[in-house]
Formats: structure tokens, sequence, C-alpha cells
């Protein structure tokens, strides 16, 4: 129930960005969009997505198919993001997805040629803790930026919501799986959730009380 759970609020997690590539496709340019956050998040998904497979972790199906799913989305996004970037955005970003891609082949490449089973488990759970913990530490620059600039308005509050409800499902399946490659970084993922809940709180209430225009929610 609770990975059922979590593939929701994970579908919604990955939709979310769709209104900041709506306004890049209508305006033709990133602005000052960056497209980090999507590359971490591509990385973290394939990694995932082969750490849930069974012939790497048997029993946890699930991991993988939310993974695929996120993956298609943010392969979407980065291609939309690299069509619109100015030339030195395109090249970084197009630069970026190859490496991406070629670290995932050699991930699983080498985790089939020169690990045993439980090596290969081991090994991909690392890798996978390393690249969600870097997923989910890319809100950190959002953070530092509506703490700087006292505003929520590069801080959506449906994003950080469903952040930390996907987060906070994964980190109960994981336990109940005894899976500390699944609940120690949603565990992270979980604070850092409600850590941006509590920024969103507390500085869209500021705002409220100083009587500001609304700010445009949007994702960096």
């Amino acid at each position: 129930m609770e990975s059922f759970a979590g593939n929701i609020f994970a579908f919604v997690l990955f939709v979310s960005p769709i209104p900041t590539f709506r306004r890049i496709i209508r305006n033709q340019s990133t602005e000052q969009f960056s497209g980090l956050p999507y590359m971490y998040a591509l990385l973290n998904c394939l990694i995932s997505l082969w750490y849930g497979m069974p012939f790497v972790s048997p029993g946890i199906i699930l991991v993988a198919t939310v993974n695929s799913i996120g993956a298609i989305f943010q392969f979407v996004y980065i291609t939309i993001f690299i069509i619109y970037a100015d030339k030195a955005k395109k090249l970084k970003m197009s630069g970026m997805l190859i490496s991406v891609f070629a670290i995932f082949v050699l991930v699983v490449l080498m985790s089939l040629e020169f690990l045993d089973p439980h090596e290969r488990q081991m090994v991909v759970g690392y890798l996978s803790v390393a690249s969600l913990i870097s997923m989910f530490a890319s809100p950190l620059l959002v953070i530092n930026l509506v703490i700087k600039t006292k505003s929520v308005e590069y801080m959506p509050f449906y994003l950080s919501f469903a952040t930390f409800l996907m987060s906070l499902s994964f980190f109960v399946y994981g336990i109940l799986k005894s899976d500390l490659f699944i609940y120690i970084p949603n565990g992270i993922g979980t604070i850092l959730g409600i850590v941006q809940l509590i920024l969103y709180y507390y500085y869209s209430s500021k705002v409220s009380e100083d009587l500001k225009d609304p700010l445009v929610d949007q994702y960096v």
C-alpha cells in the first residue's frame, strides 16, 4: 500500500514541472531556469530503475516501475530545455545528458559483468542512495534562494508537498521491506520536504502580512 501511494505521489512530482515547460515553450526561451534538477532526477531515475529490477533486487518491482516513468518525464523535460536554451546552455546540457546515459550504461555493464547477485544489489544500492540524495539536495539551492529573497516565488507549494508525500511513502515502504537503500535517502527527502513546507508557510504568511502582490510559482 505504501509503495502504491509512493508511486502516485511520485507521478504527481514528475508532472509538477509541466507549468514551467509550458512557459518555456510559450516564450521560446529557458530564461533563468536551471536544467540541473532535471538532470539529477534523470540520473536518479535510471539508477533506481536498475536497482528495482528483479535480477538486482527481487521483490521491489514497483520501484523499477515508477522510476521508468520518471526517467521518461525527465528525458522529455531535458529535451525541451535543450531545444529552447541558448547556445551555451544547449551545449552544456547536451554534454551532461550524454554523460548521464554513459554513466548508466557503465553501471549496468559493470554490475552484470563483474559482480555476483549480492554484490550487485549492494553496489547498485549504494549508487541509488547517492543519486537519490543528490536529487533531493537540488532543492537546497531553492531553499537558500527563498531565505535570501524572503520569497516563495521559486518554491511552489504543490512541488514541495508532493516531494514530502513521495519521500514519506517510500521511507515507510523501505522500513517495511528492511531495505536501507530505500528508507535512508527517502528519510532525508522527508526531512527536506518538511523544511520546504515550513519555509513556504513562513514566507507566504509573511508576504500576506506585508500585503505584497502574489508571486507566480516557478520551478527551477
